[in-house]
C-alpha cells in the first residue's frame, strides 16, 4: 500500500493483514479457529441454560460463573467472525468504526474477566473466612459496594481508549498487521503524537487486570491461611481457588504477551504476538465452561440429571 504522510489525510478503511506470511497454508487456519470459536459458543450458551434453569444452581457462586460464560460468549463475538472470513475468502477490510467497536467490545468484555474473577474471589472469601455472615454480605444491596466501581472504572476507561483513538489521523498506511483490531495496532498508524493514548492504554492495563490480579492474590492468601489455621482439611475451597489460579494465570500471560509486545524492544514475531492476542480473546472463553463444568461438582451433577431428564420422542 502506498505510504502518505499528508495530514489532510485520513483513512477510514483498513485491511486485518495477520498471518499472511503463512502463505496459503492461511486458509487452514479457519479449522482450528473455528472449532474453538464454536467450543466456545456451544459450551458458554450450555452452562448459561443449566444455570438460568436449574434452581439448584441460583446461588452466587453461580450466578457469577454464569456471569463468566456470558462475558466468555460475547467476547470472541466482535472479532472472531470476521477473522475466519479473513481466513477463509480473504475478506480483511474493516472500516474505522467498525474496528473502533471490535477494540471497544473486545475490551470491554476482557476487563470483565479478571473482574468477575475478582467478584468470585471475594464469594470464597466471605464463605470461608467470614462463614456466619456470608448471607448478609452477599445480599444485592452489601454486594453491590464490590460492584459499582469496577463496573465505573471498566466503563470509563475503556471508553476513554476508544474515544482518543477515534480522534486521531491515520495517514500513515492502511494495513494492520493483525487478524482483528486492537489499540496499539491502530494507533501506531497514526501521524500524530500519540504518547496521550499509550497512557491511557498503560493505565487501563494497570487499573484494571493488574489491580484485580493484586486483589486476587490477597484474597487467596487470606483464604488458604485461614483454612491453614482451622486445621480442617478443605479440598473443595482449596480445589476452587486453584481453578481461578489456573485461568487467570494463562489469561495474563497472553494479556501480557500482546500487550507488552508493542511497547518493549523484544524479539517476538509479528505471528507470535498475533498468535497471543487470539489466544486471549478464544483461550478462556473455551476453557472456562469446560474447567468449571468438570471440576465443579453441583455443575456436573445438574448437567448429568438434566439429560437423565431429555426423553428421545417414540417413533
Amino acid at each position: 500500500m502506498q505510504d502518505l504522510s499528508a495530514e489532510n489525510i485520513s483513512f477510514t478503511t483498513f485491511k486485518l493483514n495477520g498471518f499472511y506470511s503463512f502463505g496459503e497454508w492461511r486458509h487452514f487456519l479457519f479449522i482450528p479457529y473455528f472449532f474453538m470459536f464454536l467450543l466456545s459458543t456451544t459450551s458458554n450458551c450450555i452452562l448459561i441454560y443449566l444455570i438460568i434453569s436449574q434452581r439448584a444452581l441460583h446461588s452466587p457462586m453461580f450466578v457469577l460463573i454464569g456471569l463468566m460464560s456470558v462475558v466468555d460468549l460475547f467476547m470472541p463475538m466482535f472479532s472472531v467472525p470476521h477473522m475466519l472470513l479473513n481466513f477463509l475468502f480473504d475478506w480483511n477490510g474493516i472500516s474505522l468504526v467498525g474496528c473502533l467497536t471490535q477494540i471497544f467490545c473486545t475490551q470491554f468484555f476482557g476487563s470483565y474477566q479478571s473482574t468477575l474473577l475478582l467478584w468470585m474471589a471475594l464469594d470464597r472469601f466471605f464463605a470461608i473466612c467470614r462463614p456466619l455472615s456470608y448471607h448478609n454480605y452477599m445480599q444485592i444491596p452489601n454486594f453491590l459496594k464490590f460492584v459499582i466501581v469496577p463496573v465505573l472504572r471498566n466503563t470509563l476507561l475503556n471508553v476513554s481508549v476508544v474515544s482518543l483513538a477515534g480522534k486521531l489521523h491515520f495517514c500513515m498506511k492502511n494495513e494492520i498487521d493483525h487478524c482483528f483490531c486492537e489499540h496499539m495496532g491502530l494507533i501506531q498508524l497514526a501521524c500524530e503524537d500519540t504518547s496521550v493514548n499509550n497512557l491511557v492504554g498503560l493505565a487501563t492495563a494497570l487499573l484494571i487486570p493488574t489491580t484485580d490480579f493484586v486483589f486476587i492474590t490477597v484474597s487467596y492468601v487470606m483464604i488458604f491461611a485461614s483454612v491453614l489455621n482451622s486445621g480442617k482439611s478443605s479440598m473443595k475451597a482449596i480445589n476452587t481457588c486453584i481453578t481461578h489460579i489456573i485461568i487467570m494465570a494463562f489469561s495474563l500471560v497472553f494479556v501480557l504477551t500482546a500487550f507488552l509486545s508493542y511497547r518493549i524492544r523484544n524479539n517476538f514475531s509479528p505471528n507470535s504476538r498475533i498468535f497471543a492476542s487470539t489466544m486471549y480473546t478464544l483461550f478462556p472463553s473455551c476453557f472456562n465452561p469446560i474447567i468449571y463444568g468438570v471440576r465443579t461438582k453441583e455443575i456436573r451433577q445438574q448437567f448429568l440429571k438434566f439429560f437423565k431428564h431429555v426423553k428421545v420422542l417414540p417413533y
